[in-house]
């Protein structure tokens, strides 16, 4: 039984009614971090609109792979052999997702990896919208050391048991996130949603299949080839201006990227657009900073920043920035 660490909310402080009617709360342990990495476990705690816990499910998954750094997860060739594959448990998975917020530390990622499998399989995943607990706890000003998960679970006294285990990491966080949720409802805090797009490896005019549905006889695999659903909603901030050096981001600005990353660009520009920033597909005068590992390349936006006194930095400095960007006035 998870322990209650959740202020009460009152009928003098009645619930967000345009809160969510459920969470799942979902934690993926993988093979790496890139593209072709693949999830080699996955656990689930749903809870109800209040932050209630209704149940938990947990499942190993044959990666058909190398298990990559066995040192942090545990999970050896041999354990995951006679494991399912992810095309075995893609229902049961969608089940616990359908109708809810995906709730996750570090929430794109994990969508990310679950979107990946769900295309190799040729199924859209039944989730729209997913939340992040590291911005959850920005938004509610939580003082937190850093945003590691077990920052945010030794706050509200939560003991992990198993770290990298992916069912003790999603009950860690599942306490962690019920007293999040209320204190939010109690300050009247705007949750940090975000839409989950799935990934296809489809033609436009070929959706998706959803669960149930026959995928049909498509060939078109190839890493290349992943698409975002849709495009990317309108930044609600304005624009504060260029980035100056020595200071954080703050939310609205333009950020624009140029070159390969080590880091999936999606994955890079998901980070940026859950911290309040706008993802330009352009440069112009009015981009506040260019992200490049190669500010020598020549590339059309290196020179463009070039000519406009635009700020650039790498992919590395981008992620210290991410950590801690200023909020919008």
């Amino acid at each position: 039984m998870l322990e209650d660490h959740s202020p009460t909310v009152s009928a003098a402080t009645p619930w967000p009614a345009a809160y969510p009617q459920g969470y799942a709360v979902v934690d993926v342990e993988t093979t790496g971090l890139a593209r072709d990495d693949r999830i080699i476990s996955a656990a689930v705690y749903r809870l109800d609109a209040l932050g209630e816990v209704e149940d938990h499910w947990y499942t190993m998954v044959n990666p058909e792979r190398d298990p990559g750094p066995v040192w942090i997860h545990g999970l050896t060739s041999d354990v995951l052999e006679g494991a399912p594959l992810f095309k075995d448990i893609a229902e049961e998975f969608a089940t616990r997702l359908e109708g809810r917020v995906l709730v996750a530390h570090n929430a794109v990622f994990d969508w990310q990896m679950i979107a990946r499998e769900y295309a190799r399989v040729q199924i859209e995943p039944p989730v729209r919208q997913r939340l992040c607990t590291i911005a959850l706890s920005k938004e509610l000003s939580l003082p937190l050391p850093n945003h590691k998960l077990e920052s945010l679970a030794a706050h509200f006294g939560v003991v992990q048991q198993r770290a990298h285990h992916a069912l003790d990491d999603a009950r860690v966080l599942a306490e962690a996130f019920r007293p999040s949720l209320r204190a939010a409802a109690l300050g009247g805090v705007r949750l940090p949603l975000h839409e989950c797009r799935p990934l296809t490896e489809w033609t436009a005019d070929r959706p998706a299949p959803r669960i149930g549905q026959q995928a049909g006889g498509y060939s078109g695999y190839g890493a290349g080839s992943w698409r975002p659903a849709r495009k990317r909603p309108a930044c609600p901030y304005p624009n504060p201006g260029r980035f100056e050096d020595g200071r954080p981001l703050k939310q609205g600005m333009r950020i624009a990227f140029s070159g390969d990353t080590s880091i999936e660009r999606e994955l890079l520009e998901d980070r940026a657009v859950e911290a309040g920033l706008h993802v330009a597909t352009s440069l112009s005068r009015l981009t506040s900073l260019l992200v490049t590992n190669d500010p020598d390349s020549g590339t059309s936006k290196v020179v463009k920043a070039k000519q406009f006194g635009t700020p650039v930095v790498d992919e590395a400095a981008f992620g210290q920035l991410l950590r801690d960007v200023e909020a919008a006035d």
